[in-house]
């Protein structure tokens, strides 16, 4: 008789986390066959490589807070409501999108769907414990077009004045007719993908997983580096453009035009990271962390 309570509470502590799997089941049969047409098209480019990587770290996010499907909290009615209206929304924009084609739609709708789901079976808390990881899911929505024409331009624009001003000064024959740059006898094109707008985004979200998983205590420092998170992925670009300039000038076309299709966005990434890392110990010094205080027994 007493080998039987063990057994009965294990099972009483899973039956919450099984309530969940008709949840999950469903998530599958929505978002797989979405996935699979993201993994043979748009992850295939250079600009959405970071899917997958959003994806698997969404999922390994989700699996750091797994107690929380375990937990015996129940959703209030006000919650379950709102987690109903929010499953609606996200259920009409997951069919208008996969109906019509439109990415932003699908993709996007897993967000109030997978919120909503959590709303109406176990309440606000879990929606809580798993907020970034919900949040992270933004950055696997594909750009609007109408986003990406919109900051194109301008962003080209603008690395290339500051491209052609910084290696200016340091005394290169550089010269620039719009986006076009010559340098000695090379004229260089800043190309929509130079502009780098998808490998900011990009960047953000590592920016973003970084602050997240640090869980700095002090808010100046969380703000900064907060703020900080763009200029630096431009900044980025910016150094990659120069050295694709100076490997061709130096180098020739054909060593250029290899190392932009070689090594380019692996070095945004580094370097970006490697600013946000200096600029991270920096602000340690200035704004150290405090102690964390442990909750008394």
């Amino acid at each position: 008789m007493t080998t039987l309570a063990p057994r009965a509470s294990t099972l009483d502590a899973l039956a919450p986390l099984k309530s969940w799997w008709p949840v999950v089941i469903g998530l599958l049969v929505l978002y797989v066959p979405s996935y699979w047409m993201l993994a043979h098209g748009l992850w295939n480019s250079d600009d959405y490589a970071h899917g997958p990587i959003v994806l698997v770290v969404t999922l390994y996010l989700i699996w750091q807070q797994r107690a929380v499907f375990a937990a015996a909290d129940k959703a209030t009615r006000g919650e379950a409501a709102a987690g109903w209206i929010l499953l609606a929304v996200g259920l009409l924009a997951y069919a208008l999108g996969r109906s019509q084609d439109i990415l932003l739609f699908e993709i996007g709708s897993q967000i109030p769907v997978i919120l909503g789901a959590l709303l109406i079976t176990l309440g606000k808390k879990s929606a809580r414990a798993l907020w970034f990881a919900l949040f992270f899911l933004l950055f696997m929505i594909p750009l609007p077009g109408f986003v990406v024409d919109a900051a194109t331009g301008p962003l080209k624009q603008y690395i290339s004045v500051i491209a052609e001003q910084i290696l200016y000064a340091a005394g290169y024959p550089i010269g620039r007719s719009g986006v076009t740059l010559t340098i000695g006898p090379y004229q260089l094109l800043v190309a929509d993908a130079c502009s780098g707008l998808h490998s900011m985004f990009s960047l953000s979200a590592m920016g973003l997983l970084y602050l997240y998983l640090m869980q700095h205590t002090s808010t100046a420092r969380n703000l900064i580096i907060m703020a900080a998170i763009l200029p630096i992925a431009f900044a980025a670009n910016i150094v990659r453009v120069m050295v694709l300039i100076l490997v061709t000038y130096h180098m020739g076309d054909e060593a250029g035009q290899g190392f932009l299709h070689g090594f380019a966005g692996i070095m945004l990434f580094i370097i970006g990271l490697l600013f946000l890392f200096a600029l991270d110990g920096i602000l340690g010094f200035i704004f150290p962390d405090r102690p964390r205080t442990r909750a008394q027994a």
